[in-house]
């Protein structure tokens, strides 16, 4: 903390916060008080920082004023927002799209494996957007860099928490939330303007491990057909993973390497990471501790920590020389052929460590005008996720000045969208990394970063054909298209699974180029408007609550992208949730059970391309499409940017941005430009026009691009045996197409046998019947009132979870029967579980659960995402009125907790001592459950009607090999 914020702590008292409109129109700073706003910190979110402290004149007034109150060095704000608000926003987030009940903090983090539960991913946007009751819209940013509190679990309130002090910006409330984005980015700034091929797709793996592997791939594309512009290359291009090098014998001619995919329409990506190895005699690190750039510990030291290369050094980029120093070594790295850079490992992620980050004691040597001396926990969250990637967006543009730079960061802050793309980092191959990959893209495009999406097919892990196929068919409609997988996994090529994958593949990625006109306008308008790319459905109609919470679905521009969910049995189709309005289906007459439904707004014109294979192909005299789908009054509209797809000619006015309109009058249907901005020349080139009928039917029509097009349309019967012709012709490929098989490849013929059938323990009193099924942590035992499961989370919503059960051990040996059983988790977690009766005490059931780290991965540096073993028996009570748990806390009270009192959490002194027990006095009988207590971090008793959850809780803490998760418990029935 900064000695004016210390002296002003004590001073501030709960209350009002005081205010003063800045920027334009409906927005407004908020502090806490006088003195507070004079000890902020200057702004990294902002891209002119003096803005925000600069008011302006108006006689509106703010409609929500927060309270604001000091505690212990936090400032504290709340914010009360009327009953039927929603929330969406906290930037990279996992879990559900409508963020009410959710819990965020923001700490740039290596979140290997992380789940819907983990509070802090890679990137940090301290940011709400609220949805009104009336369908207004309203932004709050907490400007501060500092770990940042974002709790949302109280319905209608904001609640934020950092270091003070910190000012609060409100945007609007403005009609629609798209025009609070726009106005956010008046302040944060627009993304920049993508070169076109970076919106094909993406073909990345760690590692392509030779430039002969790299050039198998690239021509295997080709040779089948497949759309892809670009080639990334991991880590192991480096020489012993030192930045700025190459392994001489698999890379031995990169600039060889680059013309050859070139050649073939591919461009070439390489990663930088910020651990630079602690090597003297490596170039890098002696140039970089010749001009003193490194990071300090707090004995104002070099830090040095492990990462790839082992002990490495890293960049203090809150040093102006610092970035140039980069920039330059990133300039001259270009002269290999490189296209574009991949920011990794940027939280910064530190190996050793079980904060995964570099110590928040270190020391930055910042400029004065980011706040200067300051140790890491200030910068950590803009350090190298916005700094970084803004040197590394320098030096690509200070080596071509004629070419658009190309970034991908890991990390981010509020304001990165100005430098950098982003995915959402080291995800799963799971139905629910999936279904929540959806709503993390969403998430980002409403926080300012519209250039996102995830690993395609996951991360960690092996996707099945059927998930990898679906995720293409939706991943192929983000904003960022890439396939990424980790080593050892299986391959994630488009041909990877079978003959059908692959063909769902190419069609999902051909109905992407084909979109490519529509996708570089939408661009072209976020970089020059501040618009959304990627939105949720609720975006239609802002004022309809059931839209709120929809996440399968979402809005580019006025195209509707549905992806329908998957059963855990197969391939099951829910039916799609629409919007009020007109919204035609339609395809490109490639329909496919794995593909998601795609539909155009009524009153909207959508520009199409052609069938390519990379964007090079693009011809200006190429045929231009445009789907129409008329409005209730006949008429629609759209836009279609044009330039170069690269440089920066379209600021100087070299461009065509041509403003379409159609219209249906007395029969007539005309299509024709309204209007056209830029100096760039309409070359004559074929005009085709499809005018979507509904039921994938359409009236098509051809013309001359830019001139007016008239056609008398057929007759009403003519019409009819049109739309008849289409469907059936859609009925049809429907038909004859072959979807994915819905398979998972089982390890052996054992494990098969056991997820098809019960088993059955049997000795002294008990019989317990186990149904070790393929969701048996969800619910795989559900035998005469008695449940249970672990897991470190329940499955969100949507997609079901599909867990490997193998049947490690079966033991029949006299009185001792035992089961042993495990279940694939994610992240390279394990659950192991061994149910057992006792061979001296067959009166007792003995559980044994643990989570384990199988292989949780180099990346992540020896230790998982958080993890909590919970156990969660639910008994079936059939004396509600007699039952009462009793228990004796460690502290030595006792207690009896009955039906009336709900749900009840018990940790530290007043967890059980070890035992409690389940009494129905009614019978006479306890079920003791007995338990190791340092195992066990809390309990929850949890009533029903007619049940009972009586659940054990471990820590919640990181897995290595070496540190696994266990409880350890046991059943006995007693009569009393």
């Amino acid at each position: 903390m900064n000695d004016k914020v210390g002296d002003i702590v004590s001073i501030c008292k709960s209350g009002n916060m005081i205010f003063e409109p800045i920027l334009e129109e409906g927005v407004f700073r908020f502090d806490c008080s006088a003195k507070h706003r004079q000890a902020a910190f200057p702004s990294f979110s902002f891209v002119q920082p003096k803005l925000r402290d600069t008011p302006i004149t108006t006689n509106q007034l703010p409609q929500c004023v927060p309270v604001c109150k000091c505690i212990d060095g936090q400032q504290i704000v709340n914010i009360q927002l009327p009953t039927g608000s929603s929330f969406y926003g906290t930037g990279e987030v996992g879990g559900q799209l409508e963020r009410t009940g959710k819990r965020v903090f923001t700490w740039n983090t290596d979140a290997w494996g992380y789940d819907s539960k983990t509070p802090s991913l890679y990137q940090s946007h301290p940011w709400v957007l609220v949805i009104l009751p009336d369908g207004k819209a309203l932004g709050v940013l907490a400007d501060t860099t500092a770990r940042c509190e974002i709790d949302l679990r109280e319905e209608c309130k904001i609640k934020l928490a950092s270091l003070a002090a910190y000012p609060i910006i409100t945007f609007g409330p403005f009609e629609s939330p798209t025009d609070v984005l726009i106005s956010l980015s008046h302040a944060i700034g627009t993304i920049f303007m993508p070169p076109k091929w970076s919106l094909g797709y993406h073909q990345s793996r760690w590692s392509y491990d030779s430039d002969a592997k790299v050039r198998k791939i690239a021509e295997t594309f080709r040779e089948k057909s497949i759309p892809c512009d670009v080639i990334w290359m991991d880590i192991d291009y480096m020489d012993g993973f030192r930045c700025f090098t190459f392994n001489k014998e698999r890379f031995p001619d990169p600039k060889c390497l680059t013309n050859d995919l070139h050649a073939i329409g591919f461009n070439a990506i390489w990663m930088l990471d910020p651990g630079i190895k602690h090597d003297p005699g490596y170039f890098v690190y002696d140039n970089g501790t010749e001009n003193d750039v490194w990071v300090l510990n707090k004995d104002k030291q070099t830090y040095v920590g492990d990462v790839w290369p082992g002990p490495c050094v890293f960049p203090d980029y809150t040093q102006k020389k610092t970035r140039m120093w980069w920039a330059n070594l990133v300039k001259d790295f270009t002269s290999n052929g490189v296209d574009g850079i991949w920011n990794d490992m940027n939280e910064p992620a530190v190996f050793k460590s079980v904060t995964k980050t570099m110590p928040e004691s270190n020391i930055h040597r910042g400029d004065i005008e980011f706040g200067g001396h300051q140790c890491h926990s200030h910068y950590h969250n803009v350090a190298y996720g916005l700094l970084m990637t803004r040197s590394t967006y320098e030096g690509l543009k200070m080596a071509e000045e004629n070419k658009r730079p190309f970034v991908l960061t890991r990390a981010g802050f509020v304001g990165s969208q100005r430098y950098a793309a982003t995915w959402t980092g080291d995800n799963l191959a799971t139905w629910d990394h999936f279904h929540m990959s959806i709503s993390m893209v969403l998430q980002m495009g409403l926080s300012g970063q519209p250039l996102s999406g995830p690993d395609i097919g996951g991360f960690i892990g092996n996707a099945t054909p059927k998930l990898f196929g679906r995720w293409m068919g939706v991943g192929s409609m983000f904003p960022f298209c890439r396939v990424h997988t980790e080593s050892d996994t299986t391959d994630h090529e488009p041909w990877s699974f079978g003959e059908e994958c692959e063909e769902v593949c190419r069609f999902a990625l051909a109905r992407r180029y084909r979109l490519l006109p529509y996708l570089y306008t939408l661009f072209y308008l976020a970089h020059t408007k501040g618009s959304p790319v990627a939105v949720p459905l609720f975006f239609a109609d802002t004022k309809d609550p059931n839209l709120r919470e929809i996440e399968d679905s979402f809005l580019l521009g006025s195209l509707l992208i549905c992806a329908r969910k998957t059963s855990i049995k197969g391939s099951e189709d829910l039916p799609d949730k629409l919007p009020k309005g007109i919204w035609m289906p339609f395809d490109f007459g490639d329909p496919h059970p794995d593909l998601p439904n795609l539909y155009l707004q009524g009153g909207s014109i959508v520009p199409t391309g052609p069938f390519i294979q990379h964007v090079g192909e693009i011809k200006p005299t190429d045929t231009i499409t445009l789907l129409v789908a008329l409005d209730k009054n006949g008429k629609a509209e759209g836009t279609l940017f044009e330039d170069d797809g690269d440089g920066y000619e379209f600021k100087q006015g070299n461009y065509l941005l041509t403003h379409y309109i159609a219209e249906m009058k007395s029969s007539v249907f005309t299509v024709k430009v309204s209007k056209t901005e830029g100096s760039r020349k309409r070359l004559k080139r074929p005009l085709h026009v499809q005018l979507l009928l509904g039921e994938f039917s359409m009236f098509e029509a051809t013309g001359v691009d830019g001139e007016d097009l008239s056609i008398s349309m057929p007759s009403e019967q003519d019409m009819s045996m049109l739309v008849l012709k289409y469907k059936n012709q859609h009925r049809y490929i429907l038909e004859k197409t072959k979807p994915i098989p819905d398979f998972t490849e089982a390890s052996n013929i054992k494990e098969v046998e056991l997820v098809r059938s019960p088993v059955e323990l049997k000795s002294g009193e008990w019989n317990l019947k186990l149904v070790p099924c393929s969701q048996w942590i969800c619910s795989g035992l559900d035998t005469d009132g008695y449940e249970e499961y672990s897991g470190v989370e329940y499955r969100s919503s949507g997609y079901s979870e599909q867990y490997n059960v193998t049947a490690k051990d079966v033991t029949l040996s006299g009185e001792v029967e035992s089961l042993s059983m495990e279940a694939d988790i994610g992240g390279g977690l394990v659950i192991q579980r061994q149910i057992s009766i006792l061979q001296d005490n067959p009166k007792v059931i003995q559980i044994n659960s643990s989570i384990v780290a199988r292989n949780v991965g180099a990346g992540s540096g020896g230790f998982s995402r958080m993890a909590c073993l919970r156990i969660h028996p639910k008994f079936t009570i059939q004396n509600p009125s007699h039952v009462f748990v009793s228990f004796v806390s460690m502290n030595g009270s006792a207690h009896e907790i009955s039906p009336e009192f709900g749900e009840l959490f018990l940790d530290g002194d007043l967890r059980p001592n070890g035992e409690w027990m389940l009494i129905d006095k009614l019978v006479g009988i306890a079920l003791v459950n007995r338990f190791h207590p340092d195992q066990v971090n809390k309990c929850l008793i949890h009533w029903e009607f007619g049940s009972v959850n009586l659940e054990l809780w471990s820590e919640e803490r990181p897995v290595s090999d070496d540190t696994p998760i266990k409880i350890s418990h046991n059943y006995e029935v007693k009569h009393i």
